[in-house]
């Protein structure tokens, strides 16, 4: 079952005038180490592959109803690759308590993400499932 769902559109240009500002104090406040190793790996697409992590992190913090708030905080919200190479999220802090804490008794929480950026603008949609742990061992 569905539990959550969110979506955001980001600016690319605005996360590109964010790195000309702060520069290192942007990219550690909001952004993981493998987010920030990734971003450095496409020098001429720094700033869309930051603009789609931020994105995917605005759309959590919405599919799981808090915003930034209530201990949901940007670098707690990771954007990583499963072995198929599908993006999905690794949660620490405040962002996998709250997650946890949505998931009925019984179930295990499922993190679907797909990202995409056209230049401007880059998008990311996150749906968050609760799977009965029987059909986990299946």
């Amino acid at each position: 079952m569905i539990i959550g769902l969110g979506s955001d559109l980001c600016s690319i240009e605005r996360i590109q005038a964010s790195l000309d500002r702060f520069g290192a104090r942007f990219e550690a406040r909001v952004f993981t180490e493998v987010e920030r190793a990734k971003a450095a790996r496409r020098p001429f697409t720094r700033a869309g592959t930051y603009a789609k992590r931020f994105a995917a992190k605005e759309a959590f913090s919405k599919a799981v109803g808090t915003g930034f708030k209530r201990g949901v905080f940007m670098k707690d919200i990771g954007v990583v690759n499963l072995p198929s190479g599908a993006p999905t999220l690794a949660l620490t802090g405040g962002a996998k308590a709250r997650l946890d804490a949505m998931v009925p008794a019984g179930h295990a929480a499922r993190v679907h993400l797909t990202m995409t950026d056209d230049h401007p603008w880059a998008q990311a949609f996150v749906i968050i499932e609760a799977v009965p742990l029987e059909q986990l061992c299946e």
